[in-house]
């Protein structure tokens, strides 16, 4: 199968990314969490604040 350009600098990308990381899943992960609040904030849809559990009847 013929190497695809495309994905290879995507992988490419990737990897440099987590190298900045040290390989960090930990610091990857809030890596793309910050990046994700400062250039796509407007995007991002919020969880509602969760309403309490409502009472509910158990048979004995």
């Amino acid at each position: 199968m013929n190497p695809d350009p495309t994905i290879a600098r995507i992988r490419e990308a990737r990897h440099r990314i987590s190298q900045k990381c040290g390989h960090d899943p930990k610091k990857l992960v809030e890596y793309y969490m910050k990046l994700q609040e400062e250039k796509y904030a407007d995007r991002l849809v919020r969880p509602s604040r969760p309403s309490p559990p409502k009472e509910s009847q158990t048979e004995v």
